[in-house]
């Protein structure tokens, strides 16, 4: 017992946890399934487990539908086998004519995961020589049992909740970092901005989508696409903060207009959290463009270009505020 305790610290400190949750359920529905299969007298008891292996994945949707695959493809095969093996016997080749007939015709109807089990299954017709109703029975039970005992082990996903509400911080704290640097570079023009930010900032953003992904399809009756939109959402405003980094570089002239643009990224920031609604950003958007159309017209080339640069960002800005009012409205309709 103190040997597996450590063992099991062990693993749990290389291992994340997802992996520990995946590797206990498949050893427990492997020995269950085989326990169940020769408690019940089944040839081949064995081939449960096999089954049951290759039924557990990675979240309780496509589990489900594989296992829905398998049991078609596995009536599929058996009928093939049983028409092949009673009108040509038990031989080796006869099992090429199965397959001849059976692989072309589980991929048309999109039933191949179920080929490798399905034919394991039809092996033990041909070890058997036998095609009696008993000995199909039995190949449909240990199907029946590893599949079963797999769907079970996976009705236990581990939630993922507090990660994603942790991402959630992350990701706005990492925008406000962003825009605050925005800021800091309109108003001093230090000319480094090299979009490091950025860069972490879709790495998180395509970790997070990862999770979000993976717990909603563990949602099989109750799915919601909030997270998943959440995210997108702000994965769309990181490729504007990208676009807007690259022009940023070019406002190297102090100008009145730098500092209202810098004040809007400013107010940006602090207005990210997702119950925020962001309207009145919106308004202040229209303010800024009046307020950039009163302003004496450039009088050099540099000015011209740098005016023109800034009204590129206001309007990537409000791009990037738009999509946050989309997202706001959109969910606080359906709720």
């Amino acid at each position: 017992v103190l040997l597996c305790v450590t063992m099991f610290l062990s693993i749990r400190k290389k291992w994340n946890m997802p992996l520990l949750h995946r590797t206990i359920k498949l050893i427990l529905a492997t020995v269950l399934s085989i326990y169940l299969a020769d408690w019940l007298g089944l040839s081949y008891a064995t081939s449960a487990g096999i089954i049951a292996i290759l039924s557990i994945l990675d979240t309780r949707k496509s589990s489900y539908k594989m296992a829905l695959n398998r049991f078609y493809s596995t009536l599929l095969a058996l009928s093939i086998a049983t028409i092949t093996f009673y009108l040509l016997g038990f031989g080796i080749w006869t099992l090429g004519v199965y397959l001849v007939f059976y692989v072309p015709r589980a991929y048309h109807c999109r039933w191949e995961a179920g080929i490798a089990p399905a034919t394991v299954l039809v092996t033990h017709l041909m070890l058997e020589e036998s095609l009696s109703i008993f000995l199909l029975s039995n190949e449909m039970g240990l199907f029946l049992i590893g599949a079963l005992t797999a769907l079970i082990s996976n009705l236990y996903m581990p939630s993922q909740e507090r990660m994603i509400e942790e991402y959630h911080e992350r990701v706005e704290d990492k925008l406000k970092q962003i825009l605050l640097r925005f800021e800091q570079f309109l108003i001093k023009g230090d000319g480094r901005n090299d979009a490091t930010l950025i860069n972490e900032l879709d790495h998180m953003l395509d970790d997070a989508l990862k999770i979000v992904y993976l717990e909603r399809h563990n949602q099989v009756f109750q799915q919601t696409n909030y997270q998943v939109h959440y995210f997108e959402m702000r994965a769309a405003q990181s490729k504007i903060l990208r676009t807007m980094a690259t022009n940023i570089n070019k406002c190297l002239l102090e100008a009145r207009e730098n500092i209202i643009l810098a004040s809007l990224f400013e107010r940006t920031a602090q207005q990210l959290s997702r119950e925020n609604s962001a309207k009145e950003l919106l308004l202040d958007i229209e303010l800024f463009h009046a307020t950039f159309r009163e302003r004496p017209l450039p009088q050099t080339r540099e000015e011209f270009e740098t005016r023109a640069t800034l009204f590129q960002l206001l309007h990537d800005m409000e791009h990037f505020i738009q999509l946050k009012v989309d997202f706001y409205q959109a969910y606080s309709e359906n709720n």
